[in-house]
């Protein structure tokens, strides 16, 4: 069977060539030394922006967002502490890197809503994600039965509610079934409804 261009694009990107002199490795130097947050004109990986309900058509946006790796740098504390409460090292925020990503997109971008987000990159100290991003204000996205349900009051601030793919999964919503009793329809809620 025929194999398309998409399916080699998608192999090239499970591992990326990131050797010195690479197109990867040249990537990762420019963006390092450009803002956090910046507009694009295309997605470096076509493939999988198509995939998550990207367009190249007026209305969508790509922007690229570096964001710092690892967990949180908690400072260490002056006066005395036992041991166990430092508290200094292992301690992670409740979203994984991709939503923060998302939402940083979304406060400089206050008038898009996010679509969906991708992984393009990562060096020693960052990461680097490309989210898309629609104007829901936007005529071409208004008309096309396709998308315009994002238009919907209740699609505002939904990457703030954790409605993102990558939202979704930090919430445990991936889980079905056995093991996965206390995630719907949140945290908090289950733990209200059990008192």
């Amino acid at each position: 069977m025929v194999k398309g261009l998409y399916h080699y694009l998608r192999l090239a990107w499970k591992r990326p060539d990131t050797s010195f002199g690479s197109p990867q490795w040249h990537r990762l130097l420019e963006w390092r030394k450009g803002p956090s947050i910046v507009r694009v004109r295309r997605p470096t990986r076509p493939d999988r922006a198509r995939a998550l309900g990207y367009k190249a058509k007026q209305g969508f946006i790509i922007v690229r967002v570096r964001i710092r790796r690892g967990s949180m740098r908690k400072p260490r504390p002056r006066s005395g502490r036992k041991p166990k409460g430092l508290g200094v090292s292992k301690i992670t925020p409740r979203k994984n890197l991709q939503r923060i990503a998302e939402e940083r997109a979304a406060r400089k971008f206050p008038n898009l809503e996010v679509l969906n987000s991708y992984w393009v990159g990562q060096d020693g100290l960052y990461k680097y994600y490309e989210v898309i991003m629609i104007d829901p204000h936007h005529p071409a996205i208004r008309n096309d039965p396709h998308i315009n349900w994002i238009c919907q009051p209740q699609h505002k601030g939904r990457v703030f509610r954790g409605l993102t793919s990558a939202g979704k999964k930090s919430r445990g919503l991936r889980n079905k079934g056995k093991g996965a009793e206390k995630v719907r329809p949140s945290n908090r809620a289950n733990k209200r409804k059990a008192n």
